[in-house]
């Protein structure tokens, strides 16, 4: 796989990528491949395909986040995310992974020193994202935490989310993702604003 790919993956890199842009905390940004791919041509081999399926069970993330937002009939807002983050050395596998799948953004993070390649629209997810591991599954533990985020990727899209009862699972689900991973609130403190409403 890594010697079909690799010709394609030489060449893809002489391209140039630009479109960039910076947010209010100095993180730069990379428009998604929408805006730039007629650049270069677009990856569709099935080699290519199961070459970011093993990428992304090696370096990859699918979690849910959450931001308390007091007019929110929950109060809370939910963020899916699938995101890959790099070092610098790998910026090119991130634009060529961004190039396939046709959406998201590429950004730098000051606080991890890393590029992180992240895709949070729930239609990308739904369309993009969620087809590309079904058609090639991950073949390691991280499996579980994708059929996880399809799961609640599929609540928020029906707006299930929006049940309290749907909510609360959604909760405890995003809690073992990941080995449980970072979050900004506790377990019992998200529960507490659900209850609450």
């Amino acid at each position: 796989m890594v010697v079909i790919c690799g010709n394609t993956v030489a060449t893809l890199c002489n391209y140039t990528f630009g479109a960039v842009t910076t947010d209010p905390k100095g993180e730069v940004y990379m428009k998604n491949a929408q805006n730039v791919g007629s650049q270069f041509p677009k990856i569709t081999s099935t080699e290519f395909s199961w070459y970011i399926t093993g990428f992304v069970d090696g370096e990859g993330y699918f979690s849910i986040d959450f931001v308390k937002r007091e007019k929110m009939r929950s109060g809370l807002e939910i963020r899916p995310s699938f995101s890959i983050g790099q070092n610098r050395k790998s910026l090119d596998v991130l634009k060529l992974i961004q190039n396939y799948f046709g959406c998201g953004a590429i950004r730098f993070s000051k606080k991890d020193q890393l590029y992180k390649y992240e895709v949070r629209s729930i239609k990308d997810l739904k369309t993009k994202i969620i087809p590309h591991f079904k058609k090639y599954p991950l073949q390691t533990s991280k499996q579980n935490d994708f059929l996880k985020f399809e799961y609640i990727c599929d609540l928020i899209s029906s707006s299930k989310h929006l049940n309290k009862e749907y909510l609360e699972e959604i909760i405890k689900l995003a809690y073992t993702m990941n080995s449980s991973g970072k979050h900004k609130y506790t377990y019992e403190d998200l529960l507490r604003i659900v209850k609450l409403r």
